[in-house]
């Protein structure tokens, strides 16, 4: 009896697994977040007065074309700017001394052909959408702690940053904030020392 014919045909089960492990690699690969645009920030600094500590800081803030046409149909968009205050540790992790974020709501009614801001239940109405970014990029004395929350004489390690809350977005826009570079508008970690 002459031994079976030799096939070099790849079972179907393993082939079908590869293929779908290659459909999925290329998934993931294609849903992978393209760079973010920059918010660069021009400069953050910190006081201390009436015993509050205070933050200013300034960020170069403008939304992308993108933002702008959603902005435009009526689509909200969510700026977070967070701040954090830590102290170094030898030979530990730094002691987070403050944490602090401030949420804008901004939105456009062109029933009024108004921009709004809001963060909670306040509100501002703006004409123009360059007034909209002077505003929500400017941070003026803004109270982030208690001076009593400082330790006097030491050193800290302050950090400063704007983002666009992706996830605060409407479903179908957080899939395009996950593949377009115009969806993802944040600032670097702008970091500074502070000695009060």
């Amino acid at each position: 009896m002459p031994p079976p014919a030799r096939t070099d045909r790849v079972p179907v089960k393993p082939r079908r697994r590869f293929l779908l492990a290659l459909a999925a690699a290329a998934i993931a690969l294609a849903a992978r977040p393209a760079f973010a645009d920059e918010i660069p920030v021009r400069s953050a600094s910190l006081a201390i007065a009436d015993g509050e500590l205070l933050l200013s800081a300034q960020f170069d803030f403008s939304l992308t074309p993108a933002l702008e046409q959603a902005l435009d149909k009526g689509v909200p968009l969510y700026f977070t700017i967070e701040f954090e205050l830590s102290r170094a540790r030898p030979l530990w992790f730094p002691d987070k001394a403050v944490e602090w974020s401030i949420t804008y709501r901004i939105s456009y009614s062109s029933l009024t052909r108004q921009y709004r801001v809001a963060s909670g239940p306040l509100g501002q109405t703006f004409e123009s959408l360059a007034d909209v970014e002077r505003f929500v990029g400017h941070v003026e004395s803004r109270p982030v702690a208690k001076a009593s929350q400082i330790i006097i004489g030491t050193t800290y390690e302050a950090a400063v940053r704007m983002k666009l809350d992706v996830n605060q977005l409407p479903k179908p826009f957080q899939l395009n904030a996950l593949a377009s570079r115009e969806w993802q508008l944040a600032s670097d970690w702008h970091r500074f020392t502070f000695t009060p």
